[in-house]
């Protein structure tokens, strides 16, 4: 027997988004012989996004019932069974942790038709419901949602069991050989943000990657110190949130970290940024570029994760704009610095440059490392192919990110900043942003102007992400 599940809900976060419609068919591999569908109020609104996703409102939930009002409806139909569904950690992790906020260790045995597909039908480009369907002519009623969904994963997975002769799937349902294994496996091979919990599911550590699941099988198999062997031990669960893009799982780590301040993100905590670089002028009149730790009162032209990553970049800064090391505090000498003697420095070290020739380029230099006060918008890959991601800066600051369906911005950009998620603005964040955008350069960049207020603003494409 299969309880078949498919739910809708306010975000891709177990830890921190809610559940707002679940669906539940029990199938016994010909017939579905009990169901259970509703609306749940997940207690809080409805992004923007989700809604014109899903097409529930926030008036269509508000008198639905609270999970906890059919929890245990859920329990008794999904009780001996198996629990199934289309990337099955989504679903199964999202229905385990509301039953956990309510006190309750949800464990039920889990197949996942995403694997199944993979194994039984190969050779397909994509494996996500839509596109599996439909290469398949399983028709979908209501797409994205769970009343809809649910049915066609049934579909799906009544086509697999004509195709495999036994009809059961226990080399593939999670009857665990290992706890290891039964934590990777069902991990997605993308990029995004992790968790790991310990048993009284406190998160104690948090990280990201280009692929989640092959960093976690990393830290679970390969425990190479003392601390390591210690965090593994202290593993109970490992839950995670794509991201899609690289950047944005960047900004979510360094958000999730401070606000979470997990044990062993020990030295996390802390900002990232331990050093910055400073100008002051000295008593010549040239401005100097100064290093040094991040608890100075000022703003930092830019900042670093350490001292050494610190200097090589200010090396690269006076190569490119011909600034003097000595000066620059890279060159300690009573004389003329080392590129003088080379003819890569104009002689600012010995007085033979004057102070505002110098000083311009060295302005140039601080511009260039500035995010500066423009409007940009980055857009970068989505969690799935119908889906981008978009990070906003606002006149230098930045204000978060959010996901949109490309088919519905129809040319007007406006229709991004609804998608937007505000997160906090701090050193550590200008850190990433600046990072990307003085390592891409090359990255497609054009401009528009916002309608509404005439506001200029620049797009970037991540990685020559499709837009």
């Amino acid at each position: 027997m299969y309880a078949v599940i498919d739910i809708e809900t306010t975000g891709g976060s177990a830890q921190r988004d809610r559940i707002i419609e679940v669906a539940v068919f029990v199938y016994d591999g010909s017939d579905i012989t009990d169901s259970f569908v509703t609306l749940v109020n997940p207690e809080r609104s409805i992004p923007y996004f989700i809604t014109r996703l899903t097409g529930i409102t926030d008036q269509m939930v508000a008198h639905a019932p609270r999970f906890c009002e059919i929890a245990r409806k859920i329990l008794e139909i999904t009780e001996n069974i198996t629990f199934v569904a289309h990337n099955v950690s989504f679903d199964y992790n999202f229905i385990r942790q509301e039953f956990l906020r309510l006190g309750y260790d949800y464990r039920r045995p889990k197949l996942c038709t995403v694997q199944l597909s993979r194994k039984y039908l190969p050779g397909y480009r994509s494996y996500s419901l839509g596109n599996i369907c439909k290469e398949l002519d399983i028709e979908i009623d209501y797409r994205h949602r769970a009343a809809g969904d649910a049915p066609a994963t049934i579909k799906l997975l009544n086509y697999i069991l004509e195709i495999k002769e036994t009809g059961d799937f226990d080399e593939l349902s999670e009857k665990i050989v290992s706890p290891e294994y039964e934590m990777i496996r069902n991990l997605p091979e993308t990029t995004g943000v992790y968790y790991f919990f310990n048993d009284k599911n406190e998160i104690i550590y948090i990280g990201k990657s280009l692929n989640i699941r092959e960093r976690v099988k990393t830290h679970l198999l390969q425990c190479n110190t003392r601390r390591a062997v210690e965090m593994k031990n202290a593993i109970a669960g490992v839950g995670y949130e794509e991201t899609g893009s690289e950047l944005v799982a960047l900004l979510f780590e360094s958000h999730e970290i401070k606000r979470v301040k997990p044990l062993y993100n020990r030295s996390q905590r802390r900002t990232l940024a331990q050093y910055g670089l400073y100008y002051a002028y000295d008593d010549n009149g040239y401005m100097n570029l100064i290093i040094d730790k991040t608890s100075r009162n000022e703003v930092p032209v830019s900042v670093y994760s350490s001292k050494t990553a610190s200097r090589e970049h200010l090396f690269a800064i006076t190569s490119k704009f011909g600034l003097c090391q000595k000066l620059c505090g890279l060159y300690q000498t009573q004389n003329s610095c080392f590129q003088y003697s080379i003819g890569q420095c104009k002689g600012a070290c010995l007085g033979r440059e004057k102070p505002d020739e110098y000083n311009k380029r060295v302005k140039m230099a601080i511009d260039s490392l500035a995010i500066g006060s423009e409007n940009i918008f980055i857009i970068g890959n989505g969690r799935h192919d119908k889906e981008r991601s978009v990070i906003k800066i606002e006149q230098g600051k930045y204000i978060g990110f959010g996901y949109f369906d490309p088919a519905a911005l129809n040319g007007n950009p406006e229709i991004l900043d609804d998608c937007i998620r505000d997160f906090e603005d701090n050193r550590d964040t200008r850190q990433i942003i600046r990072s990307y955008l003085r390592h891409n350069e090359k990255d497609l960049r054009f401009e528009t102007r916002l309608k509404a207020n005439n506001t200029m603003v620049y797009i970037y494409l991540e990685n020559d992400c499709c837009f």
